[in-house]
């Protein structure tokens, strides 16, 4: 007994204890998204629920990613211009903008803001599906849950994504413009001169890179905890919905920020 209390409170033991359970969960949700994938082509039904979710995850985000992006981009070209114009630089603003937005903003933010809006969405609807038990009635009826409830989520997420990401990128950058060229004066001949020479298909690519694993990220960390509701030992019934819910959105977050940082070292 006296061993087992040493245990508990020994700060290492517990250290190590806490750092095994998050390599067990890292594993059991990676098994989770191999399982989910291998599933997006199940069934030629499977085309009808991943065009659903795809209106859900895109179509409903475009108000607020257009929102979000053109005042990201009007903030970066005024604090922009009011850096640059110290050096005397300040034809530099449309390369400034645009690659902030391209290389690291417009995908981070984009995702961040379809967390909240459609990831939430996705833990808590399958949250309360697992606490009235329909996830198993789909057991009893011989559907797959996992091909009826998570797979659709996942493809559509790596089809929206992106594209949400190039919309953010192109308002944004239109915002920039707005802020730089309508109320600051830059010439707008300079301001797209500075993007088209500065931006390459390269910047393009990581930009769409992350917002694929952002995707993949966001869909399978709110299924996994949507779906694992039941597991939780700090909560039961409609708060442990509540808990799904709220760390489906804190952990999708912090692993968009991390894996922000992870490819964009590989790639520089």
């Amino acid at each position: 007994m006296q061993q087992q209390t040493g245990f508990q409170t020994n700060p290492i033991a517990a250290l190590g204890r806490s750092t095994i359970d998050f390599i067990n969960s890292l594993g059991e949700i990676f098994l989770f998204f191999l399982e989910g994938a291998s599933l997006i082509v199940s069934s030629p039904k499977q085309l009808t629920k991943i065009i659903r979710q795809v209106y859900f995850i895109g179509s409903k985000s475009l108000f607020v990613i257009s929102l979000i992006g053109i005042f990201t981009g009007m903030v970066l070209g005024l604090q922009g211009y009011y850096t640059l114009v110290k050096f005397g630089s300040e034809g530099l603003l449309g390369a400034a903008v645009s690659l902030t937005l391209i290389r690291e903003l417009g995908p981070v933010l984009t995702a961040i803001m379809v967390t909240g809006r459609a990831g939430s969405s996705m833990a808590a609807e399958i949250g309360v599906m697992r606490i009235s038990d329909q996830i198993d009635a789909l057991d009893v009826m011989d559907i797959n849950p996992m091909a009826y409830l998570v797979s659709p989520r996942i493809a559509a997420s790596i089809i929206c994504f992106p594209l949400l990401t190039a919309l953010f990128d192109v308002i944004g950058i239109l915002g920039g413009y707005l802020t730089g060229v309508t109320m600051l004066g830059i010439n707008s001949g300079v301001y797209f001169y500075r993007i088209d020479t500065s931006v390459v298909m390269s910047d393009i690519t990581e930009g769409f890179l992350k917002a694929f694993v952002f995707g993949i990220i966001v869909a399978t960390i709110s299924c996994y905890q949507g779906y694992n509701t039941h597991k939780r030992t700090d909560s039961v019934g409609p708060e442990s919905v509540s808990n799904s819910t709220t760390a489906a959105v804190v952990l999708s977050c912090v692993l968009i920020l991390v894996s922000d940082y992870v490819i964009t070292s590989f790639l520089l």
